[in-house]
């Protein structure tokens, strides 16, 4: 025997669905990304999320233009706010950030000391590890990216500060 499916339920099964997705949807737009990269001294997310008003000057006084804005596709908490991308340059740690920051969102950062985040390589694209003679990341000033006997690129994170220069510099995006 089957059962007929009335209009009722179709409908009311329908709405189910359509809740399911708003409400995974708000979830996802009211999320907080703790994985963004921020600016030279937004490394305190609490603080840097209560003071930060979004204003974009951060992201105008980069010269290295590394300093983006996110969108909402990080959910609308994230939307506007600065973030790193090092794919169009590196951190050289100049401050200006910092300087025109209104509300001290971004604190004083003494790039020998604290960290912006360490990087990550992905052994399995890297053109070292899969082809060899590679070696176009090799212009890390804290001396964090070594070199083994092999040509085999290392990341020491205890030295590395996070700046984004080897990203910027590798052809081949193998930086997480």
């Amino acid at each position: 025997m089957s059962e007929k499916i009335t209009r009722r339920q179709l409908i009311g099964g329908a709405c189910l669905i359509v809740g399911t997705i708003a409400f995974g949807g708000t979830a996802k737009a009211f999320a907080v990304d703790d994985s963004l990269l921020r600016p030279p001294g937004g490394q305190d997310d609490v603080w840097f999320r209560e003071q930060c008003i979004k204003c974009d000057r951060c992201r105008s006084v980069c010269p290295q233009g590394c300093v983006v804005t996110t969108t909402v596709s990080e959910g609308f908490v994230e939307a506007r706010t600065p973030t790193l991308d090092f794919h169009r340059g590196y951190c050289t740690f100049c401050n200006r950030c910092i300087e025109v920051c209104p509300t001290g969102a971004l604190r004083a950062f003494d790039p020998q000391v604290e960290k912006i985040g360490v990087a990550q390589l992905d052994t399995s694209v890297c053109v070292a590890y899969t082809r060899g003679a590679c070696d176009k990341c090799d212009v890390c000033a804290y001396d964090a990216l070594t070199f083994d006997d092999a040509g085999l690129p290392h990341i020491d994170a205890e030295r590395c500060n996070g700046c984004g220069a080897c990203v910027d510099a590798c052809n081949a995006n193998v930086f997480l």
